[in-house]
């Protein structure tokens, strides 16, 4: 992240823009609470078809026991004052890739340039900490120089292990299966839960909530990105909002750095107008930003249903805005290219170990 450490308490000037992260999945947790409350009145075919929206991926089948070894459930046996922490409430770490394919004309025309496949072009480790009234999201620059470890392939085989390999690398290799275990290498913590969010939906999602407001510190001028936009605050429909979720070259000095704080910028802006848009007053707009939603999801074998993902949001309900801090992985200029970050270790290390 861009920003100067705020004095006293450690944190970058991203981390302090935390007010508006209360949960990414407790905000869509409430409106597929909605889309429940829909299917009992009745409109189960809209519960049908947005069920059979998510796509997900058996990751914990593919890496079997070749991870981090699992968090023990809290016991009831652990403590005589104390009683044991639900289940639905223990500490969860969830792996959030936002994945942006920018092949086509279409996509090129929306700011996607014309290179071929999917990239993981932002990457989130969200931690949750027991009793889910405190949570860390993390997140990983795409251009962080990393050990990919040998994953295994969807046609079958394995990529072989490499040293020096971008981080989002994993996932064009090998899909969401290795951009988990290349988490795990990194950080030496197991991935509880996987969520992809595909930027071909995201556009739709923003114009179903009515656009989203946003505002930039400075000027962006992106050629690439399709974007323009004066200093100040600024109401963006879906192709806008997705160019600035895109846009590296025109803010900043052009790393992935700046781009991962006007993401930021944009995830709060997400929720507020989720907040805001009277979801829950307005059926036909909350089925429209749940299609958008779920149909743009990919995630692991253990959230793939509403019912999973209400689970999810609705367990959350505990945790405050002031509870959520936002940070980025400590990184410094990788020494074989000024352009690329490696870790900045010891600090990287001791902020995973936190997490664990």
């Amino acid at each position: 992240m861009t920003g100067e450490d705020e004095p006293g308490d450690g944190r970058s000037a991203p981390a302090r823009a935390a007010g508006g992260r209360r949960g990414l999945l407790k905000a869509a947790g409430i409106a597929l609470a909605g889309v429940l409350v829909l299917s009992a009145a009745g409109a189960g075919w809209a519960y049908r078809h947005l069920n059979g929206n998510i796509k997900s991926v058996d990751i914990d089948g593919a890496l079997g026991d070749d991870r981090p070894a699992m968090e023990p459930a809290p016991s009831a046996s652990a403590s005589t004052s104390a009683p044991a922490v639900p289940p639905s409430t223990g500490a969860l770490n969830i792996l959030v890739l936002g994945s942006d394919s920018r092949s086509g004309a279409e996509n090129a025309a929306l700011g996607g340039g014309d290179s071929g496949g999917a990239r993981s072009d932002t990457a989130m480790v969200v931690h949750l900490d027991e009793g889910r009234t405190s949570a860390t999201v993390v997140s990983i620059p795409r251009d962080t120089l990393v050990t990919r470890p040998a994953c295994p392939l969807e046609s079958g085989g394995s990529a072989p292990a490499v040293s020096g390999a971008m981080f989002n690398s994993a996932y064009a290799v090998g899909g969401p299966v290795c951009a988990v275990k290349t988490v795990e290498a990194l950080t030496d913590v197991r991935m509880d839960h996987y969520v992809e969010i595909d930027f071909s939906g995201f556009a739709d999602l923003v114009d179903a909530l009515g656009g989203v407001t946003v505002t930039t510190d400075e000027d962006i001028d992106d050629d690439l990105s399709h974007l323009h936009l004066a200093a100040g605050t600024h109401h963006l429909d879906g192709t806008r909002a997705l160019a600035l979720a895109r846009t590296r070259h025109g803010v900043g000095d052009g790393s992935d750095l700046g781009r991962i704080g006007l993401q930021q910028k944009l995830v709060k802006a997400l929720l507020e107008q989720t907040a805001s848009a009277g979801l829950l007053t307005d059926p036909a707009r909350l089925y429209r930003a749940a299609d958008a939603v779920t149909g743009s999801l990919t995630t692991d074998t253990g959230l793939d249903s509403l019912g999973e993902l209400t689970r999810l949001g609705r367990s959350l309900g505990a945790l405050s805005t002031e509870e959520v801090r936002t940070v980025t992985m400590p990184v410094v200029p990788a020494p074989s290219d000024p352009n690329r970050v490696v870790a900045d270790e010891p600090e990287a290390g001791r902020l995973w170990a936190s997490l664990r």
